[in-house]
């Protein structure tokens, strides 16, 4: 009767234990998810499918958009470094001063709409993913749960930085329409 008691108290135990609200089983540790190492990972793709498909493009190419109502191709390469700087800021990093963009929204304006020239926009662009880069390689596992404010509504951090890395493929696969309608192919694709 005894082992069936000290049984069923470390069972209970156990359960109670497990049954506990998520932040109360928190860890201190500070380490990386496997969701943040798959976002690195993410990003360093992203980043030289992007460098190297501007690179690959002429000043004219750069200029092209397939209508006047929509951004060219030079615009939407910085649109995305833009907000390389933005979304990290809502998933609480920081922008790094003279970053040209801030947590003002005026300011992403602004910085797309820079002239530049390609080699500048390729700086700005390998600038930006180098800030979302360590911004995301700072992200800890503690934290993606934490509530954070994306234009206007409540989410996660961590559905934020899904949102942040899903906006880049979009212009990644904008950018490869714009590339082909000039003749180019993306340098990864050869």
């Amino acid at each position: 009767m005894r082992y069936v008691i000290i049984t069923l108290g470390i069972v209970g135990v156990l359960a109670v234990s497990g049954s506990a609200p998520p932040e109360s089983r928190a860890t201190t540790d500070s380490t990386p998810s496997p969701f943040t190492d798959a976002l690195v990972q993410d990003v360093a793709t992203l980043e030289s499918k992007l460098v190297s498909l501007a690179e690959a493009m002429s000043e004219e190419a750069l200029e092209w958009a397939p209508s006047d109502e929509v951004l060219t191709s030079a615009e939407v390469f910085m649109h995305v470094a833009a907000y390389n700087y933005y979304y990290p800021s809502m998933a609480g990093a920081a922008i790094p001063a003279g970053a040209g963009v801030t947590t003002d929204y005026a300011t992403v304006s602004e910085f797309e709409n820079k002239a530049r020239t390609r080699d500048q926009l390729v700086a700005d662009l390998r600038t930006s993913f180098e800030h979302l880069g360590s911004s995301v390689a700072a992200i800890t596992a503690e934290e993606l749960d934490d509530d954070t404010e994306v234009f206007g509504r409540t989410t996660t951090v961590q559905a934020a930085w899904f949102g942040t890395v899903t906006h880049i493929h979009e212009h990644l696969g904008q950018l490869v329409a714009y590339a082909r309608a000039n003749g180019i192919t993306p340098p990864w694709s050869m």
